[in-house]
């Protein structure tokens, strides 16, 4: 799967990122100074990198908890989000990542107890209150988890800090590590959908439907909290039909009382971002369409928009109470990168 990984020279002997290159023992290894030196300069080409990515092993040395953007969470009065990779491995047409960073290459942050140390930290600063940390923000969570021992990594650290949650947002069915252990009340495992038509043309590489809904029973059936996100909502032609059909499935398979949360929000990009993306996939019909913008983002018009969220927000709210549902809202953007 990878045949070129550049590992920062200050982690020569890292028994982390040493157990990252004995998964690959075929691959090349470059050394490099810091990660930014191989992941930022601009003569690069998403688009080509895409196809051959490099794996970057690197430390993460500041700003590893940035506080949740507006309209961004479930419910909790103190939420971060973090990222221990940067892009992922499945490629969605619609993903801004392609049209924030330069490069396709996966970054891998090994120094997982400086995060931990990070978010210690917070719920310090936070005493006596719960706090939420959303991982899956700048990558999949668990798509790579066979790769990065994230979830082994995370999961003792969640165990002995009940007033720390951690959402776990993921497009994968690599839920073994967690299947591995007695389930957490406090990590949340929070599966991404759209349905099968929009799937199969926007989201390459992403596991089937079914198959995620598989992932997600077998995690309820061993009492690991799941959740359900419907991010973005996607327009089509058979839009009520195709989102009706989608949650016939997810709602049929999963016991609807025992899901953790659900929420949705609708397609909505930072506009340089999106032009950037328009840029690489000039043939690409998800972008010849007309869009709307709103401070900056690029969102549908504002009557297309609340007439999918409402349709949706609907069919959802039979299922589930009121107390469960979110709206997100907030922009897709990462500004500590």
């Amino acid at each position: 799967m990878v045949d070129l990984i550049y590992r920062e020279a200050a982690l020569r002997g890292d028994a982390r990122a040493e157990s990252v290159l004995r998964r690959f023992p075929k691959a090349s290894v470059v050394e490099c100074g810091r990660y930014g030196e191989v992941f930022n300069p601009k003569a690069q080409n998403f688009r080509l990198q895409k196809k051959r990515p490099a794996l970057i092993l690197a430390r993460k040395h500041r700003r590893r908890m940035l506080p949740a953007p507006p309209g961004y969470g479930i419910g909790g009065a103190h939420n971060y989000y973090f990222s221990h990779m940067l892009n992922c491995v499945y490629d969605c047409r619609y993903c801004f990542l392609q049209g924030m960073f330069r490069s396709a290459n996966y970054v891998l942050f090994v120094n997982f107890e400086s995060f931990q140390r990070d978010m210690d930290e917070l719920l310090a600063r936070h005493a006596g209150e719960p706090v939420w940390f959303f991982s899956g923000y700048d990558c999949d969570s668990l798509a790579l988890d066979g790769m990065s021992g994230f979830a082994d990594a995370f999961l003792p650290f969640f165990a002995g800090r009940p007033r720390a949650f951690l959402e776990l947002r993921t497009k994968s069915t690599q839920v073994s590590a967690l299947l591995r252990r007695a389930a957490l009340p406090n990590v949340v495992t929070a599966f991404s959908f759209t349905p099968e038509e929009i799937s199969r043309t926007l989201e390459r590489g992403v596991p089937s439907i079914a198959k995620r809904i598989k992932a997600a029973a077998r995690l309820q059936q061993n009492g690991w909290p799941v959740a359900l996100r419907f991010d973005p909502l996607m327009d089509s032609a058979d839009f009520c039909g195709q989102y009706a059909r989608l949650f016939d499935a997810v709602f049929a398979a999963l016991d609807a009382g025992a899901l953790h949360s659900v929420s949705l929000g609708a397609f909505r990009m930072p506009r340089n971002f999106y032009k950037n993306i328009a840029r690489l996939y000039p043939g690409e019909k998800l972008f010849a369409r007309a869009y709307a913008a709103a401070g900056g983002v690029t969102v549908y018009p504002p009557q297309t928009e609340r007439a999918m969220v409402d349709f949706c927000a609907e069919k959802i709210r039979r299922h589930i109470p009121a107390r469960k549902f979110f709206h997100n809202s907030a922009p897709a953007h990462a500004p500590g990168v």
